[in-house]
């Protein structure tokens, strides 16, 4: 199939989740065959730290503004077998537009902030990505979010046929390696700052850091204040691109997952940080949220706290407790929540949504 994608960025994975995700799936697209186009707005943030500028597989098309690329889009969407438009996309309502007067291609839209996009529809406010008409127009609806999402976005948005694609990890990408001691740690945590994942970051990280002045605990992302409340023994690593991840997480003794208040209210929500800390041979503590036991086995695969004395009790596990964690989790995500398993699920998805179209055809 040719797929043509109008995203948020693949080409920089600063300050944002989607980059990693869309690389490891369009590198699983590409073996198997399928060719993407992915449209890609010039961002000065994001082309001030840029980690990708060619797309293995695909075509990677970085444009200014809309107007210079409206006609291409409206050529390559003329003949794709599929066109996806995404959340935090700058240009999705245009590109919806032209997606929904495709003369041949499926239209796909892909939620990948499902629980942000139906909190901000709660509250009243415009997402910028979703129009007057919701998703009614798309011929398949995906989520990154699954569970109760799934209805809302039927019953809200007027989606009419809808699925969980969840995050996974490209092992080739993120796997163990040689630790570092720049990123040694008792309990690491990679991420960019979010203000609704504040909270839960002050109880699981920096109260436990205070408690144990003692131990390292160590930040790695962007855009974090500086009115952060900084502690002697929390240390801090700027932006990391996907490449120093693996040494971020195999240098560390357990690291912290934190998921977004809105999509850990609504449940079903695995970040894309799980497997990849997963794939590197991480232990890994999380905070809990519905649904987290369908990746993951609390207890076995997975450290589970939503107090600060959980967190510390965590911490405090033994070396071949946490070693033995860690290689149950890898085993879990090198056979289900790979970018390849994700890719092969997404085509299937894709089939499924164009069989009635190829039929009439």
């Amino acid at each position: 199939m040719k797929i043509v994608i109008f995203g948020l960025t693949i080409s920089s994975s600063w300050g944002n989740g989607h980059a990693t995700l869309w690389r490891g799936l369009v590198g699983a697209l590409a073996r198997r065959g399928h060719h993407v186009v992915f449209f890609e707005q010039d961002a000065p943030y994001y082309a001030a730290a840029r980690d990708l500028t060619e797309l293995p597989g695909g075509e990677l098309a970085i444009y200014p503004d809309w107007e210079s690329i409206a006609r291409r889009a409206e050529r390559e969407i003329a003949s794709a077998d599929v066109a996806i438009v995404t959340s935090y996309c700058p240009d999705a309502l245009a590109a919806t537009e032209v997606v929904l007067a495709a003369p041949r291609a499926t239209r796909v839209f892909y939620d990948l902030d499902t629980p942000v996009t139906l909190s901000r529809l709660s509250r009243g406010d415009a997402t910028g990505y979703v129009g007057p008409d919701g998703l009614a127009g798309f011929d398949l609806v995906l989520s990154y979010t699954g569970g109760g999402a799934l209805d809302e976005l039927r019953t809200r948005l007027g989606a009419k046929r809808v699925a969980p694609l969840y995050g996974h990890v490209d092992p080739a990408v993120h796997r163990p390696t040689e630790p570092s001691e720049r990123f040694r740690a008792d309990l690491s945590y990679l991420g960019t700052y979010a203000a609704d994942r504040q909270a839960a970051l002050e109880t699981l990280f920096v109260a436990p850091a205070r408690r144990a002045p003692e131990r390292r605990f160590l930040i790695g992302g962007a855009q974090y204040p500086q009115d952060f409340p900084w502690t002697p023994n929390i240390y801090f690593v700027r932006h990391l691109p996907p490449a120093e991840h693996p040494a971020f997480f195999s240098s560390g003794r357990l690291t912290l997952n934190v998921t977004r208040e809105a999509m850990a209210a609504m449940g079903w929500c695995p970040s894309g940080r799980l497997f990849e800390a997963a794939a590197c041979g991480a232990p890994i503590l999380s905070d809990n949220w519905e649904g987290l036991d369908a990746f993951f086995e609390p207890g076995r695969e997975i450290l589970v706290a939503g107090t600060t004395e959980e967190a510390e009790i965590a911490i405090a596990t033994g070396d071949d407790d946490l070693a033995r964690m860690a290689r149950a989790a890898r085993e879990r995500v090198l056979a289900e929540h790979t970018s390849d398993r994700r890719g092969q699920e997404l085509v299937g998805l894709l089939e499924a949504a164009r069989a009635p179209a190829l039929a009439e055809a």
